[in-house]
């Protein structure tokens, strides 16, 4: 499905500022792959999902989607196939719109080229969709998103990129806004829609356990490249200090300060 090669990426080139965030990365990622993805700060894994989305073209290399190369495709267009939700919960929806408003706006995009109108069917429609959220959405489709808590629109952002049919979805640490109670709720709303909808999936996070945990596929990156790539029956055998030995195997110093580590001795659960 995705294939990036030999992608780099190199901001303010020629400058005293000048960074290289993704340095020579080969990727494919097969329809249905569920990938996890670990790394520090800086270690490019935000970036590699702004050139997977279009938000950024890569300074060389190539991108290419279903066999097609999108390397120069802007974000709105790979948009019509790529759903994506950031960390901050204000970034997927509208604030000054309604519940519905947002929803209708997201259905539309999935069903390109019909002529739908807000009628009582669609808002009997969207009310059956937001009652498995089991937030109270359904009883507020009227209010303004804005008004909804960090996890009741986290979790609207996700049903909304569901309902408009994508065929990858990118996940920028999705939950690290939110509080520990909110985090678990949008999660396994997270993994039952992937599992539902069969979604080919990339999710970045700071916490190992969950990157080994959920999906079928890890790969952990450092310094702009992808350092590990585990999937099968080796990742089914991975532990957090298994990761973290492999990291200094490889790269030849520790993760003993790193803030992934952190995440892990905070995590509640």
């Amino acid at each position: 499905m995705i294939r990036l090669e030999n992608i780099t990426k190199t901001f303010n080139p020629g400058t005293n500022n000048e960074i290289t965030a993704i340095r020579n990365v080969d990727l494919s990622v097969t329809e249905g792959d569920f990938i996890t993805i670990i790394g520090s700060n800086g270690a490019g894994k935000t970036t590699l999902l702004n050139l997977i989305s279009g938000t950024e073209i890569p300074s060389s290399g190539h991108v290419f989607i279903n066999d097609r190369d999108v390397t120069r495709d802007p974000e709105y267009r790979r948009a019509r196939y790529i759903g994506r939700i950031f960390q901050n919960p204000t970034l997927g929806t509208a604030g000054n719109m309604s519940v519905e408003d947002n929803m209708m706006i997201t259905y539309i995009k999935g069903f390109k080229g019909l002529k739908i109108s807000l009628n009582s069917r669609m808002r009997a429609y969207f009310r059956e969709q937001l009652k498995p959220l089991d937030m109270g959405l359904e009883d507020r489709m009227k209010d303004n998103v804005g008004l909804l808590s960090g996890g009741q629109r986290q979790a609207l952002t996700l049903l909304m990129m569901v309902l408009s049919h994508p065929a990858l979805i990118l996940l920028d640490e999705h939950t690290a806004a939110l509080d520990p109670k909110n985090a678990q709720i949008v999660l396994d709303l997270t993994m039952r829609f992937i599992k539902d909808y069969k979604l080919t999936t990339m999710m970045i996070t700071h916490n190992m356990s969950h990157a080994i945990e959920y999906g079928n596929r890890l790969l952990m990156m450092d310094k702009g490249e992808i350092i590990l790539d585990v999937s099968g029956e080796e990742k089914q055998n991975l532990t957090v200090e298994k990761l973290v030995r492999k990291f200094h195997e490889i790269r030849k110093h520790s993760l003993e300060t790193d803030e992934i580590l952190l995440a892990e001795e905070q995590d509640p659960s």
